[in-house]
């Protein structure tokens, strides 16, 4: 498994692809599956931008949701209220730690956050487990 974080693998809507656990290779009930492969390597324009976003033809400018003049839409903040319950994750925080320190810097952060301290793989962001060493 590739442990670099790289912004191919960061969606549009601001998911890391890389700590899912469909992009991980399972299902939230542990069983194992087809890994996905993110959106953005797959060239597929994800499904909340297809029923969601008003700014869709805005698409070939806006490369994330954070860039749209209408950041954060109610939806948005719907799937980080969601997520922020849940998982514990904010995409509105991520995107706003893209916005002002940049990308780059934001992946590393992101590496280290998720990185398994047992064996350096990478903790699925849902389930809290490293399926490297502890599938």
């Amino acid at each position: 498994m590739n442990n670099q974080f790289t912004s191919e693998l960061y969606a549009y809507c601001g998911i890391n692809c890389q700590t899912c656990v469909g992009f991980l290779g399972y299902k939230l009930n542990g069983e194992k599956t087809e890994p996905c492969k993110g959106c953005r390597t797959r060239f597929i324009t994800c499904s909340f931008f297809k029923k969601h976003c008003k700014n869709l033809a805005n698409r070939e400018k806006i490369e994330y949701c954070f860039e749209c003049p209408d950041f954060p839409c109610n939806k948005l903040t719907e799937i980080d209220k969601y997520y922020s319950e849940k998982y514990g994750v904010s995409i509105i925080e991520s995107f706003t730690h893209i916005k002002t320190k940049g990308m780059a810097y934001f992946l590393k952060i992101e590496r280290e956050k998720w990185k398994c301290p047992a064996c350096g793989g990478v903790i699925c962001a849902q389930t809290k487990r490293c399926y490297t060493c502890k599938p």
